[in-house]
């Protein structure tokens, strides 16, 4: 069964896809509301191994119905989510959340 990812950062990358996954992943459009990006300071050491910039986006809740964030769902193995969740910064966690489309996806914010 196919897992729906949300990104709206790094796993966009048709370079960091093909390095995690070995393929491009199917992608289509969405947006997630009611929140909004800002920028954070990442210290995984193995994160910026990759190749990342130390200044990251992540997601932060707003009440403010006019905030949205835009980004792809990605669609992907469960075998290939493991390796995006080995990928994403130790201080990023994985929640499920309905986006505007109506579609369930598992997304990356930082804690």
């Amino acid at each position: 069964m196919n897992e729906f990812l949300f990104s709206y950062g790094t796993l966009q990358k048709k370079r960091v896809q093909l390095d995690l996954f070995g393929r491009v992943l199917q992608e289509m459009k969405d947006t997630f509301e009611c929140y909004k990006t800002v920028s954070i300071e990442i210290k995984d050491e193995k994160f910026l191994a990759n190749g990342e910039d130390k200044l990251q986006r992540t997601l932060i809740r707003t009440s403010d119905n006019n905030d949205r964030v835009g980004g792809t769902v990605l669609e992907l193995s469960s075998e290939e989510l493991a390796k995006a969740d080995q990928y994403e910064p130790d201080n990023y966690k994985r929640i499920k959340v309905t986006l505007r489309s109506g579609k369930e996806a598992w997304i990356y914010l930082a804690v």
